[in-house]
């Protein structure tokens, strides 16, 4: 293929270039020049590359100027497009950088939550714990149904509250009665329903959110980077686990209000009313005071959620208040005076067959027989206001719980204890004897709340039901 396409160009060239000769003539004489094709070829090229060249340098020469600005501009519009392109890499770079920093705040911020809200329940469940051995400290064996020497029990007994002034004894003995306590102030700081107050509140934070600062929003593009994903999957978690803690404060705001119901039913089958003791807990804590704010406004440290802190802040209000009982439960004598075997209930509280007149009188406690010398344990702590003779109890120790409440302890063979002294509950006071205006050998005990003698059967009924 190559031959014939030599061939051709040959044949091109003597057909353009055909082969000439030039003859001069001087002094008689002739001589020619001979051009070949080839030279005619070579000199033609030569003269169109040399007016080529002559062409461009005077281009060049008359357009310089223009052909100067021309490149300029190109120059000028290439570095207009790189530093766009430049800019353009750095506004992506600044709005990547920007929702990495973004979504990085809400991650750090819902984690932090989290670990608030964690930190606040083990509070919470640590304080409840804290609740739960004292209410467990409380717990005593079982006193045995208060039975009569004749096989029935005491629940027939007539439950009535009856102020005993004076009530003269046979042998010129008087029950004294105890100084009247001061009537409680009122709790102005217990939570209240939700009010206008409130109403209010609620309205200016729905205002005032349409005035803050609106989250940073972040392209299409740039959200699905996969870090920004990554970063917000983990958020999306985090904040998944943080509505379970809220879940988790109800539960334990609904046990601890269940553990406070229990707490008054024990103390209403005492006969006690669970406000009145709850007054007199906070009044031995100290005069409180100051404005009724909603619990809206009081700040938690990292908690933005406003659910969370209203049930955790009821939660804590209710744990509160649960304290508050327990503390007045610690006053309840709530165990018997005396157990073990050969103990019996031989006398109700309320009317009976006086054993000495054969008339009908008023008993003020129970009597539990048992044998001589057993040993008679304090129901209750308290401090030791009477330990010694007193007219028809004989050796009779009283014991001042607090909160109103005293118990009274007849008939001691000894008595172990003396005034003043600190008692706590289960700790022998004396010994059981028939001393006094007795028949025989036993204890005679009583209860009195509010300078009101009560019915025993009553606070050891309720004893059975502690943390059940």
């Amino acid at each position: 293929m190559v031959h014939p396409f030599a061939e051709r160009v040959w044949h091109w060239l003597h057909a353009v270039f055909p082969e000439r000769q030039i003859y001069i003539r001087s002094d008689g004489r002739v001589q020619f020049f001979t051009f070949s094709s080839s030279l005619q070829a070579t000199l033609a090229g030569l003269v169109l590359i040399f007016l080529g060249w002559v062409a461009f340098a005077s281009v060049n020469v008359i357009f310089k100027d223009n052909i100067i600005a021309a490149k300029d501009r190109r120059y000028q519009t290439m570095q207009a497009q790189y530093e766009n392109r430049i800019g353009d890499l750095q506004l992506s770079y600044d709005e990547l950088n920007g929702a990495l920093v973004a979504t990085g705040d809400r991650f750090k911020a819902a984690a932090d939550e989290l670990e608030a809200k964690q930190n606040s329940l083990a509070k919470l469940v640590g304080e409840k714990k804290q609740i739960d051995a004292t209410l467990a400290s409380l717990r005593h064996a079982a006193a045995p149904a208060p039975k009569r020497s004749n096989g029935t029990t005491g629940s027939d007994s007539i439950e009535t509250d009856i102020t005993l002034p004076q009530v003269p004894a046979s042998d010129g003995a008087e029950l004294s009665v105890m100084p009247q306590p001061a009537a409680p102030q009122p709790r102005t700081a217990r939570p209240s329903h939700a009010g206008l107050g409130d109403m209010f509140v609620a309205i200016y934070d729905r205002v005032a959110s349409w005035f803050a600062p609106r989250q940073y929003r972040i392209s299409a593009k740039v959200a699905r980077h996969p870090a920004i994903r990554e970063i917000e999957a983990q958020t999306a978690r985090l904040e998944k686990l943080s509505k379970h803690e809220d879940a988790l404060v109800i539960l334990a705001d609904a046990a601890i209000i269940e553990r406070s119901k229990s707490v008054e039913r024990v103390m209403r089958l005492a006969g006690v009313n669970p406000q009145t003791m709850e007054k007199r807990v906070a009044r031995a804590g100290g005069d409180v005071g100051g404005p009724l704010l909603p619990l809206s406004e009081m700040p938690m440290d990292g908690i933005r959620d406003a659910a969370f802190k209203h049930d955790f802040f009821d939660a804590s209000a209710a744990l509160l208040q649960l304290k508050g009982l327990l503390l007045a439960m610690v006053h309840i004598p709530l165990a018997g005076p005396i157990t073990g075997a050969g103990v019996e209930l031989t006398s109700d509280f309320g009317p009976r067959v006086d054993p000495f007149t054969g008339r009908a009188a008023f008993h003020a406690g129970l009597d539990f027989g048992g044998p001589w010398g057993a040993k008679v344990h304090a129901t209750a702590a308290g401090v030791v206001v009477h330990a010694g003779p007193d007219g028809a109890y004989g050796n009779m120790v009283e014991i001042d719980h607090g909160m109103g409440l005293r118990t009274r302890y007849g008939h001691l063979s000894a008595v172990l204890v003396r005034n003043g002294a600190h008692i706590g509950k289960g700790d022998a006071v004396g010994l059981l004897g028939s001393t006094g205006r007795s028949t025989g050998p036993h204890v005679h005990y009583e209860v009195w709340l509010d300078n009101r003698v009560r019915d025993p059967a009553k606070f050891l009924e309720a004893g059975r039901h502690v943390l059940e």
